[in-house]
């Protein structure tokens, strides 16, 4: 039984200011981060440039500076900044007792497929020898994303492995956006429930405009279709009620399948990303405590 907060987090959603008539790219972009939950005054927000690609470390008064997290924002590859997920990257600071790298990766159309992959791998580059103090090797990292950045998440790993990186300790996909193909039973099947309004449309659209030509299946873009062997142990969450459902079931399946440890886990009723409104929702918090305890038991 969901919390009675969810129903009026719902009301919320459903009675958000609508866009402007064919709002530009940017406007959209800035309404998101103006409607988004701010820092509150327990974190430390320090700008940074990893590798070339901004950022910015968030820190509390819990964080270990060494224990590392890169966390990747969603928006479906085209929208949401460091500024949209700076609350969330606070909270998972809280939780796990770490810093984290909120990485303002490249958005498509201006920077396609596979620029984020590339400012990724930057990142993860970059989060092992410095943290928020300065240079220094991390004594454990992590790598997070939600919605496109949870597809980001799994994609960066596997360009590590490609690559012969260091693999990180862990990894958390939130709500994760596995399949640009958006082949998903719940694409279709949960589209008319989704609390976020998202349809398979907007997600074609989505897609069309990061992989600019570029095969949907393509592993490092969909890492459903990878081969998924030999990567950390991750922790995937998503909401029983969201469209996206199904990338995430279908991949921790893959992932399983092949000798990861995979930690999956369906919260009823919730929906894409819910843990952005753990100010509000006490089900957001609940994950995120999850999140925590993931990364303690593998720090």
């Amino acid at each position: 039984m969901a919390s009675p907060e969810l129903q009026q987090v719902l009301k919320l959603i459903e009675e958000r200011p609508r866009p402007l008539v064919n709002p530009t790219r940017q406007e959209i972009r800035q309404a998101m981060e103006d409607r988004s939950f701010p820092a509150t005054d327990a974190a430390s927000v320090a700008p940074i440039e990893a590798n070339g690609v901004p950022g910015e470390w968030v820190t509390v008064a819990e964080s270990d500076p060494n224990r590392r997290v890169l966390y990747f924002h969603g928006g479906g590859y085209v929208y949401g900044s460091a500024v949209t997920h700076r609350r969330l990257c606070e909270d998972i600071a809280a939780a796990g007792r770490c810093a984290v790298l909120n990485l303002d990766y490249r958005l498509a159309p201006e920077h396609p497929f596979p620029a984020a992959v590339e400012d990724a791998i930057a990142g993860l580059t970059f989060i092992g020898e410095n943290g928020p103090d300065g240079t220094g090797v991390a004594r454990s990292v992590f790598v997070a994303g939600d919605s496109a950045g949870g597809g980001l998440t799994l994609a960066t790993l596997l360009a590590a492995r490609e690559r012969g990186l260091d693999q990180p300790d862990a990894a958390i996909a939130i709500s994760a956006w596995t399949d640009l193909a958006n082949t998903g039973e719940s694409t279709t099947s949960l589209a008319d429930d989704d609390p976020q309004k998202s349809s398979v449309p907007m997600l074609e659209n989505l897609a069309c405009q990061y992989l600019a030509g570029a095969d949907a299946e393509n592993p490092l873009a969909s890492p459903l279709y990878a081969d998924l062997a030999g990567l950390p142990p991750l922790l995937m969450q998503v909401g029983g009620a969201e469209m996206l459902l199904s990338d995430t079931t279908r991949a921790a399946e893959r992932a399983r399948s092949v000798g990861v440890d995979v930690v999956e886990e369906v919260w009823d009723e919730m929906f894409h990303v819910w843990h952005q409104f753990a100010p509000l929702l006490p089900e957001g918090q609940q994950a995120i405590d999850r999140i925590g305890e993931f990364i303690n038991r593998h720090a």
